[in-house]
């Protein structure tokens, strides 16, 4: 009897009179909350999804992207005066008979009027590559390099013999120096913490993989 009155109490019955106290008046729906959450789902769909009207039958459309340039093709500004390449440009046959042409296409395609126009002030003087230094030189910068790497550095000799420093680090090397900065940098990498020595690790992954993207 106790146990009947209680499941009575937690859970009435819907034929009571008791049971309208336990609904919430504010969480009813009327009917001006009903139509005002229809209208805001009353959404219009976009007219591409819409049958076409002009089309008797549906269809696919087919829209590609413009195609990229093609890396074989040299612009002509780009090609050397003795280059076969313009000399047979130079000899097909020109576009003035279509009238399809324009002004600017014609223009760029034109061997002369690239020839005329000229490219604008390098950013940096331009620099030509040298050959003149002898044998004789050569050794020099060995033994220059052998006495004292840390005097004459590739900078220096560079500078010296008016030459690249990637021809300087052809001819000699300085296996001690490279030892010292080998070592200074294993110091500093002993500093780093775990995060920055898991990102260069990362990095260096992701450098292996540079040359098989393509």
């Amino acid at each position: 009897m106790a146990s009947t009155i209680f499941a009575k109490a937690l859970r009435p019955s819907i034929a009571t009179t008791e049971t309208c106290g336990f609904v919430c008046n504010a969480c009813r729906r009327q009917q001006s909350s009903y139509r005002r959450t229809r209208k805001a789902l009353r959404v219009k769909p976009d007219p591409s999804f819409l049958p076409s009207t002009t089309e008797t039958q549906d269809h696919i459309i087919f829209n590609p992207p413009s195609s990229a340039p093609n890396v074989y093709h040299t612009p002509l500004k780009f090609l050397p005066k003795t280059d076969p390449r313009s000399r047979l440009r130079t000899s097909a046959p020109t576009s003035s008979a279509t009238p399809s042409t324009t002004p600017a296409t014609s223009s760029i395609s034109s061997p002369t009027a690239a020839s005329t126009r000229s490219l604008p002030t390098p950013v940096r003087p331009q620099y030509q590559k040298k050959y003149h230094l002898t044998q004789e030189q050569v050794e020099e910068i060995r033994t220059l390099r052998a006495e004292d790497p840390r005097k004459w550095t590739r900078v220096r000799l560079a500078e010296k013999f008016e030459c690249s420093q990637f021809f300087v680090s052809l001819c000699c090397s300085a296996p001690e120096v490279k030892a010292e900065q080998d070592k200074a940098l294993e110091e500093i990498k002993r500093k780093w913490g775990r995060r920055k020595t898991e990102a260069r690790d990362a990095r260096q992954e992701r450098k292996k993989l540079w040359g098989q993207d393509a």
